[in-house]
């Protein structure tokens, strides 16, 4: 069977003569990141891990690879050098066609060229010895450039790789093309404008066991986040077939995040699941002939909406990948897949991630400070903005229609595009996930990109400018014009100390990590109805209801939670992936997390809500916040919420996440809410855990001490108490103007909840909109000894910067 890797090669084998410095082909056994130089990063990684690493459990298919003294041996012998060297002498790069011309008269005179004899009969042995008596092995066959993948310098993808390849002439053919495919246009152009001569770069070719993952799955994981640079998290890209179809773009594949700390603990460790839309798969065909030996087909609508790993399996890939960046030292690039056929998981490459790891300790914020209409929206990739005219490309030829500044906008991308890529302001696709071609090379060339978005060519028409945002969160929007946008610049090792702590109000678990990298002393305000509008969307009775709902309302909700084992999953665990992933991104510092604080309209306006929920004059002093937690019909509803917090404190070790109970009327209710978490499992006390109230009520001011005999402390909320000091409702635009937070009225009652919080060595820190507004009340604050103030993330560096202007440290 062709899913078996071949015996190892005694250390120090090689084919060829024994001895002879200008041997042809190395087994992946015997080679180790020192031979770089011999065969190239790609394939000393693999010789580096198989010799270094399967003890501690990475499983690399074995595989050999010709040496890149045979390369130049091809080369040189056959006088190809030569002439190579005085075609590419006067060429411009930046003339595209005369780029294109050249190029593929020199791929075509090395594809055409027979090997010297002595390199063509040590790859046959070495191909006799691999594949053994398997008469239905196959292999890939992999480029490795002695210049490619080192941490300064990604050639990932420029040349090619051939899968499926079967017998000895179709693996010497594919040898050929690898060659042949150093001069492709994009490596050509990309050694020119890195400064790499051409003659310095040699390739080697790695022949490699298949693994069966066209009946399995497959994909790329990054062991930090590519987007904001977080470390602590390892992420996942996933999908049926082999791995080339997540690579190129053509699939927008399964996401997983996996957090090291609590692997490294033995702990349930999965942060978030996304279900790609995996339209279709990359396969085995039955041709032979090299670069037709696979093909993509349609995957099975009801496939498409399932996860293609399972939660162990992707904390098993999770694992090695760890495994192999604590070997390396650095943040890794991993390729990998999974064998249909025998259920087993393998690393396929691994090379240093380039980009985030050149990060250093500034940080931009990318703000848009004007509106347009979205004309479409997919994956952001990086959380910059940029601006241009469409310029709309349907295939490779038409890229010298393409100016300097344009926005590129394809069906997907692969190498042979970043010639153009590289001049783009941003970079829009129909298809491909986080990880796909036009998101590596956007994020490498700083540059944002909106991929997956299904209709850009369509939608978007050539010429017409457009502003690409992906500031916004994990979605990146496409706007008609220029729209307006600024850049802030804040140095991470320079803020200056001030009297008190600032936290950071986190709605969006997908921004969280980006967040992270701000300045902050934690999460002050969690909104849990955030998290439940935009992770779960439906109602939660109507996910416990679900079997007595009418027939269209079932299949809508059951398409949308068809990956999880059933309807209370599917809530559980979504709640639980955004809580976690808010917590994981601040870890260790405290992230307060409020429990569910909708409104009955807001509820109504989930799916199936309006058929549980009252209709009220004013919902904003209706039935919400402890009220609701403490009613009959919430019960089992409330029960979910506190099961999700209790995964993530107690399994997954985020016992930095604090519970926290907003709109509490009376005593009795806060003694009745904190009974209840503690009949779910969430003792207050127990595991470090802390229960904070909000204060928001005049009445939490004036029986400050009651309530906090129950209670490890207040955050304040400055919104809903102006609100009802000044007898305002705050969603009404005709009192609009009397809302304020500096009224005496409103500074009174905060500054007794303060000094009952102080007197009696109680938590007390406000999350209101307040400071992040008003500066002078975020002085007023401090004065009053308050310990935090909780801030919108856009707020943050410049109430920080004012406060050390206007304050004393203590």
């Amino acid at each position: 069977m062709s899913t078996d890797t071949a015996p190892e090669a005694p250390s120090g084998d090689t084919v060829g003569s024994p001895g002879d410095a200008g041997d042809n082909v190395r087994w992946f056994a015997e080679l180790g990141l020192g031979d770089l130089e011999v065969v190239g990063g790609k394939n000393a990684s693999l010789g580096e891990m198989i010799s270094n690493l399967a003890d501690a459990g990475v499983s690399v298919p074995d595989g050999f690879a010709t040496t890149a003294a045979a390369y130049q041996r091809f080369l040189g012998d056959t006088g190809l050098a030569q002439r190579i060297a005085e075609q590419l002498r006067a060429l411009d790069t930046d003339d595209v066609r005369a780029l294109s011309t050249a190029g593929r008269e020199i791929r075509r005179a090395v594809v055409e060229q027979p090997f010297p004899p002595g390199l063509e009969a040590d790859i046959r042995a070495a191909y006799e010895r691999l594949a053994g008596d398997d008469g239905e092995a196959s292999f890939a066959v992999r480029s490795s450039a002695t210049a490619e993948d080192l941490p300064d310098a990604s050639f990932a993808g420029q040349q090619e790789t051939f899968l499926n390849v079967r017998g000895i002439e179709a693996v010497l053919q594919a040898i050929r093309e690898v060659y042949a495919s150093l001069y492709n246009d994009r490596a050509i152009a990309y050694r020119v404008h890195h400064g790499f001569e051409h003659e310095a770069v040699s390739l080697s070719a790695g022949v490699q066991r298949m693994v069966r993952s066209d009946v399995g799955a497959s994909g790329v994981l990054f062991t930090m986040d590519t987007e904001s640079g977080f470390r602590d998290a390892v992420f996942v890209t996933s999908a049926y077939g082999l791995g080339e179809g997540v690579v190129q773009g053509a699939v927008n594949p399964d996401e997983f995040y996996v957090y090291k700390p609590a692997l490294h603990a033995g702990r349930p460790a999965i942060l978030k699941r996304g279900v790609g839309e995996k339209a279709t798969k990359m396969v085995y065909t039955d041709s032979a002939e090299v670069g037709r030996t696979t093909a993509f087909v349609d995957v099975d609508p009801a496939d498409r909406r399932r996860l293609s790993l399972t939660d162990d399996e992707v904390t098993e890939l999770a694992r090695q990948a760890v495994r192999i960046e604590e070997h390396y030292g650095r943040p890794m690039d991993i390729e990998w897949g999974k064998d249909g056929l025998t259920g087993q998981i393998f690393i396929l490459q691994a090379r240093p991630e380039t980009v985030q790891s050149r990060s250093g300790n500034t940080t931009e914020r990318y703000r848009l400070t004007g509106t347009g209409d979205v004309l479409v929206e997919g994956r952001a990739i990086g959380q910059k903005i940029g601006a241009g005219a469409v310029r709309v490309l349907t295939d490779i030829e038409e890229m010298d229609q393409f100016t300097a500044g344009d926005v590129l906008v394809a069906d997907m991308t692969d190498p042979d595009w970043e010639p153009i890529m590289k001049r783009a302001s941003a970079i829009v696709t129909n298809r491909g996930g986080r990880t796909c071609h036009a998101a590596i090379i956007a994020r490498e060339l700083g540059i944002p990109a909106v991929v997956g978005t299904g209709t850009a060519t369509r939608a978007l028409s050539d010429g017409d400018p457009v502003t690409v945002s992906c500031a916004e969160g994990d979605t990146g929007l496409v706007y008609a014009g220029e729209v307006g946008f600024e850049v802030e610049e804040t140095r991470l090792d320079a803020m200056p100390d001030i009297p008190t702590k600032i936290m950071m109000n986190v709605g969006t678990p997908e921004q969280a990590f980006a967040f992270s990298r701000l300045p902050h002393a934690g999460v002050g305000l969690a909104r849990l109805e955030f998290v439940i509008n935009r992770q779960i969307g439906i109602h939660p009775r109507a996910l416990l209801d679900l079997d007595e709902l009418d027939a269209e309302l079932k299949a809508r909700i059951e398409e949308r939670i068809v990956a999880y084992p059933s309807a209370r999953d599917f809530f559980v665990q979504r709640v639980a992936e955004g809580v976690s992933m808010i917590a994981a991104a601040f870890a260790p510092e405290p992230v307060i997390v409020r429990m569910s604080d909708f409104k009955s309209n807001e509820y109504a306006n989930l799916l199936g809500g309006e058929l549980y929920e009252p209709h009220e004059e004013n919902p904003m002093i209706g039935y919400r916040g402890a009220s609701r937690y403490l009613s009959a019909d919430f019960a089992d509803c409330f029960a979910m919420e506190c099961e999700a917090l209790r995964h993530v404190r107690d399994d997954m070790g985020l016992t930095n996440v604090k519970i926290m109970i907003p709109f509490v009327r009376t005593v009795t209710e806060i003694e009745g809410v904190v009974r209840l978490l503690g009949e779910h499992g969430l003792r207050r006390g127990e595991n470090d855990l802390s229960v904070v109230m909000m204060c928001e009520l005049p009445s939490n001011a004036l029986l400050a001490g009651d309530f906090l005999q129950h209670v490890d402390g207040f955050s304040i909320g400055s919104n809903d108490m102006t609100q009802l000091t000044l007898g305002l409702d705050r969603d009404s635009a005709l009192v609009a103007g009397g809302f304020d937070e500096r009224d005496p009225a409103v500074l009174a009652l905060l500054e007794m909840a303060i000094r009952a919080c102080l007197e009696r060595g109680k938590y007390v820190g406000i999350c209101g909109q307040g400071p992040s507004d008003h500066p002078d009340l975020a002085e007023w604050l401090v004065e009053q000894g308050i310990e935090s103030m909780s801030l919108n993330p856009d707020t943050v560096v410049d109430t920080w910067l004012h406060l050390a202007r206007t304050t004393r440290t203590a």
